[in-house]
Parts: structure tokens; sequence; C-alpha cells
């Protein structure tokens, strides 16, 4: 029974990127003014994989539940919007998610630490895949985010 809800939850949540289909990545499916470039999206992810890293490390489960979530919404809205980008890059990035969805559950550091991993990788391997090797994400050393506490309120 929680492996079929597991399944379900995965399916919603990977079922908007299935969407994608054969288009240009750089090329929006509609050309409404409002759309987000792709690069901005993969710049507002890039925040989120470090907010998501540096709640975790501190044991901040609840903002890295929130951090992982926006994660998950800002690929759904990539492969929603641009469906060039290929369905297996986006669903491999799912199991990632799942992982840290459920470290961050059992307020597990090194499960964390593992997934977060694999959903680095998850994006360099994407990136290669789409011609963007260049772009190459890693773990975060130190955060940009002098104006947030990442500790979880009961540790500060």
């Amino acid at each position: 029974m929680k492996t079929q809800a597991v399944m379900l939850v995965l399916f919603v949540s990977v079922a908007p990127m299935a969407l994608a289909i054969a288009q240009s990545p750089q090329e929006p499916m509609s050309r409404g003014a409002n759309l987000p470039r792709l690069g901005d999206i993969m710049i507002a992810k890039q925040w989120r994989h470090m907010k998501l890293w540096f709640a975790g490390k501190q044991h901040n489960w609840k903002l890295a539940a929130y951090e992982s979530a926006q994660m998950r919404a800002s690929l759904a809205e990539a492969a929603t919007l641009y469906s060039g980008i290929p369905v297996n890059d986006v669903a491999i990035m799912a199991g990632p998610i799942q992982s840290i969805d459920k470290a961050i559950q059992s307020k597990d550091s090194a499960g964390f630490m593992k997934a977060f991993n694999e959903l680095t990788a998850g994006c360099n391997a994407c990136h290669r895949d789409m011609g963007r090797e260049f772009i190459e994400v890693r773990l975060p050393e130190e955060s940009p985010f002098s104006n947030q506490l990442f500790a979880a309120p009961t540790k500060r």
C-alpha cells in the first residue's frame, strides 16, 4: 500500500513533466510576453538548489521541504513551458527529489546528503544531454544568502 502511495505521488509530480514533446528547448510553447525564459527558470532552480543544501545541512527540515517542493515545481514549469527538454532528463530528477523528500521526512542527514549528490549529478547529466555541458552545478560551499538563517528555529 505504501509503495502504491509513493508511486501515485511520484506520478502526480512527474506527470506535468511528461508533456515534453519535440520542440526547440529555446522556444517556449507560446510566445506570450509574460513567459519566463528557460535560463531564468534554471537560475531560480539553482538558487533553490543552494537553499535546499544549506537548509538540509543545518537540519532545518521545514525549510528543506519547502525548497524541495519549489524545486519540483520549477522542474515541472520548465518541462511544461519548454517541451524540447527530453522527458527522460526531467523524469530522472524525480528519483533524487523523492529521495530528498524521504530523507527530509525522516530527518535523515546522511540520506539527504546522498540524495542531494544524486540530484546535483542529475542536473549536470541533463545539462550535458542538452548540449550545455559548460553549465556544471556543484555542492555549494558557502551561502550567498547573508540575509537568511538556515538553522532550524529551535537551534538558534
